[in-house]
C-alpha cells in the first residue's frame, strides 16, 4: 500500500486513545448470503489482528436457522487459539452462553433493543422478555469470571416506530447495563442518527448515571452520518466504537440497514487527529482488500478505495 496518511492536527477536547471494537468477522458477515468458509473466516481475523485491532468480534452462538453464516462458531473458534486479540462472541440466550464457555470464550455479549417492533423481529419477545431472558445469561456468565457487553439496537431510529424518543432509550439502556454488562454499546442500527441527537442520548445517559467510559457506540453510514455521529461522540467523552473492516454489513432482521461504519475510514479520521488506535491503516486496508476478493465484490470504505487506487 502507498504511505499516504493525513496530516496530524489534534482537535481540543478529544480522547488520546480510542480502541476501535471490530465487527467485521460477525457483524459484517452475518448478511452474506453466500456461506464464507470457516478457514476464510480465521484467516480475516488473523489478518485483523495482525493490522493491530486489539478486539475482534469472532462470531455468533446463534441457532443456524437465524443466522446461517455464523453456524460454524464451534468450529472457528478453535482455529483462533493463537490470535493475540481479545475476542468476545455474541450469545443470544443460556445454551449460546454454554457452547462458548465449553470453548474457553471468556468475553460475550447480548444483543437487545430499545423498542419492541425490534424486540419482536430480531428475538421474538417484548422489551420486558428479552431483559428478562438476558439476565440469567449475564448472571451465568459473570459467575464464570466472563465480561459482558450489551449491545442496545434501534437507539436512533426503528425501521417500523420511526424516531424512538430519548428517555425511551435511555431507560432501556440503565436496564439493560444494570443486569450486569461491564459495557453498553449504542446501535445506529438503520443509521439515521446525526450529531446532535448523538449528543442528546449521551446526556440523558449521563443523567440516568451511566459512566461515559462504559459506553461504545455502533454508527452504519445509510445517511452518510458515521464519521461525524462517531465525533460528536468523542466530544462527549465516548473512547470505544464499533466498526467493521471494509463497511461490512448490515442487519438482516432490519432491511433499511446498510452498512457498518468502515475501520479504515474511522481510522483515517482518527490518525488526522492524532488520537491512537494503535492499527496499522495499510496492512488493515490490504485485509479488507483481501477479503473483498474472497467475497468476489469492491469494499464500500471510501478509505478502502482511495488507498488502493493510489497503490495500483
Amino acid at each position: 500500500m502507498t504511505d499516504a496518511l493525513p496530516m496530524r492536527v489534534p482537535a481540543p477536547g478529544l480522547p488520546a486513545r480510542v480502541t476501535i471494537h471490530e465487527v467485521g468477522a460477525r457483524d459484517g458477515l452475518q448478511n452474506e448470503k453466500t456461506t464464507v468458509p470457516t478457514a476464510v473466516k480465521a484467516e480475516f481475523i488473523h489478518r485483523l489482528a495482525a493490522a493491530g485491532l486489539g478486539t475482534i468480534e469472532a462470531t455468533s452462538f446463534v441457532h443456524p436457522k437465524w443466522v446461517p453464516q455464523l453456524a460454524d462458531a464451534g468450529e472457528l473458534m478453535p482455529l483462533l487459539a493463537d490470535v493475540d486479540a481479545h475476542l468476545p462472541v455474541l450469545v443470544p440466550n443460556e445454551r449460546g452462553l454454554e457452547h462458548a464457555l465449553a470453548l474457553g470464550v471468556r468475553e460475550i455479549s447480548v444483543f437487545g433493543s430499545a423498542t419492541e417492533a425490534f424486540a419482536k423481529a430480531n428475538l421474538n419477545r417484548t422489551v420486558d422478555e428479552s431483559l428478562a431472558m438476558f439476565e440469567p445469561v449475564v448472571a451465568k456468565a459473570r459467575a464464570a469470571g466472563a465480561t459482558v457487553r450489551g449491545y442496545l439496537s434501534m437507539c436512533f431510529g426503528d425501521p417500523w416506530e420511526g424516531s424512538v424518543p430519548v428517555p425511551q432509550v435511555a431507560a432501556v439502556a440503565r436496564r439493560l447495563y444494570d443486569l450486569g454488562c461491564d459495557q453498553l454499546s449504542l446501535g445506529d442500527t438503520i443509521g439515521v442518527a446525526t450529531p446532535g441527537h448523538v449528543t442528546a442520548l449521551l446526556a440523558a445517559l449521563e443523567d440516568q448515571g451511566l459512566p461515559v467510559d462504559r459506553l461504545a457506540v455502533h454508527f452504519h453510514d445509510t445517511y452518510g452520518q458515521a464519521l461525524s455521529n462517531t465525533l460528536a461522540a468523542l466530544q462527549r467523552g465516548v473512547t470505544t466504537v464499533d466498526a467493521s473492516a471494509g463497511g461490512l454489513g448490515g442487519c438482516p432482521y432490519a432491511k433499511s440497514a446498510t452498512g457498518n461504519l468502515a475501520t479504515e475510514d474511522l481510522v483515517w479520521m482518527l490518525n488526522g487527529l492524532g488520537i491512537d488506535t494503535g492499527v496499522d491503516l495499510h496492512r488493515l486496508t490490504a485485509t479488507s482488500v483481501w477479503m473483498a476478493e474472497q467475497l468476489g465484490r469492491p469494499s464500500p470504505s471510501r478509505t478502502v478505495r482511495a488507498l488502493s487506487h493510489q497503490e495500483s
